[in-house]
């Protein structure tokens, strides 16, 4: 089949071109045409799958390579739908920013999130929920009501905006915000009483309470989410994407291969959560 593409692409006629300049351009068409039928072989496409620093769910190794439980998750669906992953770590705000304008296909993140809701396509299967949890200390109150922040110091994580509760956070006067870079520092600063609560997702800090001295944390369950894709809408193929991985999860479950479906529910939102954010 590519001998015969060779000889009609050289077959061409272009009138007005030098021979050496129809060369290239014969050249290059030569090229183009052998990777469309290479891809066309092997029936696998690309798909670009941003991915953030949230262990153990996904983070990046040392050796600069994707990891976590939901990367290894996406590349069995992605396999079983025909794709290739591209993974591209990025920031959690480029990350919104790229499923906005198209410089990503899809996310394995979490649903609900207020910046996006004009952007992506959401994933109908969900393989588990994320806990957004409020860590204390033993000598601190567990947090019972969200309004026991009011005059408190809450310790939060670089680069998240905890689904739009962050922007709310910084806006009350009465609860005084202070960042962490990451997760350890954020657990750190929270047993050195440089904050009264620590908002952060379970499984990242269950992930890293290793130390003797970690024992005087725990932990108040405030929200749950549903992990999920989410397909960016810059994407003209965005609702076949979806179904298409919709579809590979269902094979997928009935092989035994992944988690069974979950029924999707509105989850546990701790009392005196601020409305607007449920």
């Amino acid at each position: 089949m590519r001998s015969s593409i060779f000889i009609d692409l050289f077959s061409l006629r272009l009138p007005g071109l030098l021979p050496t300049a129809r060369a290239v351009v014969l050249l290059i068409a030569f090229v183009l045409s052998t990777s469309a039928i290479a891809q066309s072989d092997t029936g696998t496409k690309t798909l670009r799958v941003a991915y953030i620093e949230f262990p153990p769910i996904t983070y990046q190794t040392n050796d600069g390579e994707p990891a976590g439980s939901f990367i290894e998750l996406t590349r069995k669906v992605a396999a079983e739908a025909g794709y290739e992953p591209d993974f591209i770590y990025l920031p959690l705000s480029r990350t919104y920013l790229y499923l906005s304008n198209g410089g990503i296909d899809v996310w394995p993140g979490v649903t609900e999130v207020p910046h996006l809701v004009d952007d992506v396509l959401e994933s109908w299967v969900s393989p588990f929920s994320a806990q957004l949890s409020a860590w204390y200390r033993e000598d601190t109150p567990a947090l019972d009501h969200f309004d026991q922040l009011q005059g408190k110091q809450v310790i939060v994580i670089g680069g998240y905006t905890y689904g739009g509760l962050l922007p709310w956070l910084e806006q009350n006067a009465g609860i005084r915000v202070t960042e962490a870079p990451n997760h350890r520092s954020a657990v750190d600063m929270l047993k050195r009483k440089r904050g009264d609560y620590l908002l952060d997702y379970r499984q990242p800090v269950k992930e890293i309470l290793t130390e003797p001295s970690d024992r005087v944390i725990r932990e108040s369950e405030v929200r749950s989410r549903n992990a999920a894709w989410l397909f960016s809408l810059a994407n003209p193929r965005a609702a076949l994407l979806r179904e298409e991985f919709d579809d590979a999860y269902l094979r997928l479950v009935e092989k035994g291969e992944v988690p069974p479906v979950r029924e999707i529910t509105g989850g546990y939102v701790i009392p005196g959560f601020p409305e607007g954010l449920r």
